[in-house]
């Protein structure tokens, strides 16, 4: 556990938590590999990494430095081959993170710690589709990663000390606090949350209360920075619907299946912030 991190990351996925992920690495000097399918999606990304890494400084979570690595991108897995620690941050849909996983596995080298960024799949499970299974492992990246500095991160049952302690090392570089968990559906954080967020949108369904009224209490009576439907927004609620359903497939718990607010609101594309509209309106 001894010593910083070198060596080059590849962020696997350009969306929201990779970009986020890529910013926290990158502004900690650690050269980036960013690899997505889409250029379009990887444009969009080179703009932004370089404005969450001046946000994240700016707010004092980042070392304000201007001397950075560039950020490299790539629309080829071939780019994360050299990695040392591969993070994956794709859509939270478990046969594309398998299908993903599994590709990277077979080109970096034996040992390189595979890093899924899931929220709700089971780590075992992913891992069941590499090459090396041993090395596979979660860290549940809060977001947005460069702000918030706790990591949630998932030992597998067939996880190797090896692995385990190199990612532990780069978070240590990053300036994480990893606390290490075991492995199961959703884990710590979204086993809890996730239930929370579906049955908080369930009492705005019924009219029970409004968003803004389940919020505040959950701010004032609960100490909640923001509550659980403004969480909610953040995090996307197409990826809260996407973690449920997995939540909901691994448990049988009827409490994880998606409410109609919550299906109708991704169906009319109403995300949250990414997309400026959710349970609350957000300007451009």
């Amino acid at each position: 556990m001894e010593g910083q991190h070198k060596g080059l990351v590849a962020v696997l996925g350009a969306g929201v938590m990779g970009v986020g992920i890529a910013a926290l690495v990158l502004g900690h000097g650690v050269p980036v590999v960013l690899v997505d399918i889409d250029d379009d999606i990887l444009d969009q990304a080179a703009r932004a990494v370089p404005l969450r890494i001046r946000q994240g400084q700016l707010l004092g979570k980042l070392p304000r430095t201007t001397d950075l690595p560039s950020l490299a991108t790539s629309t080829s897995l071939e780019a994360a081959a050299h990695a040392t620690v591969v993070i994956e941050a794709v859509v939270e849909l478990p046969d594309v993170k398998a299908k993903v996983l599994h590709e990277v596995s077979e080109l970096v080298a034996p040992g390189t710690p595979l890093v899924s960024n899931t929220s709700g799949i089971p780590v075992d499970e992913l891992a069941g589709h590499t090459v090396r299974p041993s090395s596979v492992l979660g860290a549940h990246f809060m977001n947005p990663p460069y702000l918030i500095r706790t990591v949630e991160v998932i030992r597998g049952p067939r996880t190797t000390e090896d692995a385990l302690n190199r990612t532990l090392r780069l978070l240590t570089t990053l300036d994480r606090q990893s606390i290490v968990v075991g492995d199961g559906p959703g884990f710590v954080i979204n086993r809890i949350l996730q239930r929370m967020i579906n049955e908080s949108a369930r009492i705005v369904q019924e009219g029970i209360a409004t968003h803004e009224e389940v919020d505040a209490l959950f701010q004032g009576c609960l100490g909640h920075t923001t509550g659980p439907l403004a969480t909610a927004d953040l995090i996307g609620l197409d990826n809260v619907v996407d973690s449920l359903r997995v939540l909901h497939t691994h448990t049988g718990d009827a409490g994880f299946d998606p409410c109609d607010l919550l299906l109708s609101k991704v169906d009319a594309g109403d995300f949250g912030r990414k997309t400026g509209r959710g349970f609350y309106a957000y300007e451009s």
